[in-house]
């Protein structure tokens, strides 16, 4: 039988990225076992709305008109029906595998998120209209941060805004991505923002429905506010004038920015002119993603001096789809040698070839270069570099994941990396090998590398042209009572009920190895 599902979107989309939440990958708890998904790639990475359940129960504002409030966190989760005084929908008939009805959770700390729910009428895909009060209800319960993500919330929706952030001032996160505010409803926020009661340290504005003209207001807001320390506005079209106005905003506020994020926004070369001020004047900076925008080796060359200067700190820079060649990964590895602080770095979907490849293991291999994760997915790498990543896995101490999807390295290029990976130096943990051509040839080199027990803790393999003879051959390492690995992902592959059952029994013998399929 077929032993694949939909492929997750980290193995996918060159931007995307998952971090540790406690969960495994089906948004699941659990230690081992052979994980199977559910055919929503969606479910493998868990949404800012997931439902919590909380320890500090905090009870509804009352409102006029409507029936007596529980409060948030209480045992019961039809929640939305008694506060809004609406009729109670029945349940879905799988609700008991689907566990509670996304609605209004409270979790830690005051966390307050309202998520798609089948609590929530819609109109038109709108908030209803009378309904607007809820979102202030929402921010006024919570203590420090509210999510109102994917909620259908419009412009209509952000009247109450204002009053709310000015009369809140434990609010310091508040996330508004997925929904369509709109240049008006933005302007409606910033009216809040700059009001010197607003504390607010994180606003999350993706998917918003934003242009150039937010950009003018949202600068004025920054340039009043010295608390922001995270803005995302990825996926807005706001374009190089929209940019211009959102950088001089942030290089005249007094704040300390350590996050911006900027992704799909329509940034060119010319915008890393305007990027620079913002990293030169915030050495508090930690975290720039520029993904999915053209900016070009240009925009690469422009950029880089300014990340080379001894008062940049950056941690985490995302630059993948963004129209890179060789050119511009050789002035990035400039910054990869000198600058120690720099740990994760995305250069997915960029076309540097064989020689950036070589480039990159080279000053990976410099005692400046600290970097912990390497994201070169889609960068047209064949199995030529291998030979130079597998010298430089065995050099570099600090290199902890290394994803190289959809490349075409085949076997060959495999055994190399194991190569390098088999000796007593290499300290990688995470390896991606996705789409990269890898049959059985390859599954054999696996095979020899995991049963060495080194420092591999999780493997993916997904979408290969390996069969049940390649994954005989891995299941035969695994069974190894001194085989480290604790992960394999094995998504888009085909075999037998033989070797499914196999696997199955595989990982009940290992408790603390997943499959995943």
């Amino acid at each position: 039988m077929p032993g694949c599902s939909s492929c997750s979107r980290a193995c996918r989309a060159p931007a995307a990225r998952s971090r540790s939440s406690g969960l495994d990958l089906l948004g699941q708890p659990g230690e081992g076992g052979l994980a199977r998904s559910s055919g929503d790639p969606s479910r493998l990475i868990s949404g800012p709305c997931s439902l919590v359940e909380s320890a500090h129960p905090i009870a509804l504002p009352a409102v006029p008109g409507l029936a007596a409030q529980r409060p948030l966190g209480s045992d019961t989760h039809p929640l939305l029906p008694s506060v809004l005084g609406l009729e109670t929908p029945e349940p879905p008939l799988e609700e008991e595998e689907q566990g509670p009805a996304q609605g209004v959770s409270c979790g830690h700390g005051g966390v307050v998120a309202l998520s798609a729910s089948p609590w929530l009428p819609r109109t038109e895909g709108q908030f209803p209209g009378g309904a607007a009060w809820l979102v202030g209800i929402l921010l006024m319960a919570s203590r420090v941060c509210s999510s109102l993500r994917n909620c259908c919330l419009t412009d209509t929706g952000c009247g109450v805004l204002p009053d709310v952030l000015c009369s809140l001032s434990t609010l310091r996160e508040l996330q508004l991505s997925d929904n369509v505010l709109g240049d008006a409803g933005l302007r409606l926020l910033c009216k809040g923002l700059v009001d010197p009661q607003c504390h607010l340290e994180r606003l999350q504005l993706e998917y918003c429905n934003l242009t150039a003209a937010s950009c003018e207001p949202l600068a004025a807001a920054l340039r009043a506010q010295r608390h922001i320390k995270e803005l995302a506005v990825s996926n807005n079209d706001i374009g190089e004038a929209g940019v211009r106005a959102l950088c001089q905003g942030l290089v005249d506020s007094a704040c300390q920015l350590e996050t911006l994020k900027l992704e799909n926004c329509g940034l060119t070369s010319a915008s890393c002119k305007d990027l620079c001020g913002v990293v030169a004047s915030k050495a508090s900076l930690q975290e720039l993603d520029l993904g999915d925008n053209k900016l070009g080796d240009q925009g690469i060359a422009t950029l880089c001096p300014v990340l080379l200067h001894p008062s940049s700190r950056l941690r985490v820079l995302w630059l993948w789809d963004c129209d890179i060649t060789t050119a511009g990964c050789r002035d990035l590895c400039q910054v990869l040698r000198a600058k120690e602080s720099l740990k994760e770095l995305s250069l997915a979907g960029n076309a540097l070839g064989d020689e950036g490849a070589r480039l990159l293991c080279e000053s990976l291999q410099e005692p400046g270069c600290q970097l912990q994760s390497l994201w070169v997915k889609s960068c047209s790498f064949t199995a030529a570099c291998c030979p130079h990543f597998s010298t430089m896995l065995t050099q570099n101490k600090h290199l902890a994941e290394l994803q190289m999807s959809d490349n075409k390295l085949g076997d060959s290029g495999v055994q190399e990396l194991c190569q390098g990976l088999s000796q007593p130096s290499a300290t990688l943990r995470v390896l991606w090998l996705g789409d990269c051509d890898v049959a059985n040839s390859g599954c054999t080199s696996l095979a020899a590398l995991l049963a060495a027990g080194r420092s591999l803790r999780e493997l993916d393999l997904s979408n290969n042209c390996m069969d049940d003879l390649g994954i005989r051959r891995l299941m035969e390492s695994l069974e190894r009572p001194d085989c480290a690995l604790e992960q394999l992902v094995l998504y888009d592959i085909y075999w037998t009920q033989q070797t499914e059952d196999a696997l199955r029994a595989l990982t009940e013998r290992r408790p603390g190895l997943r499959i995943i399929s």
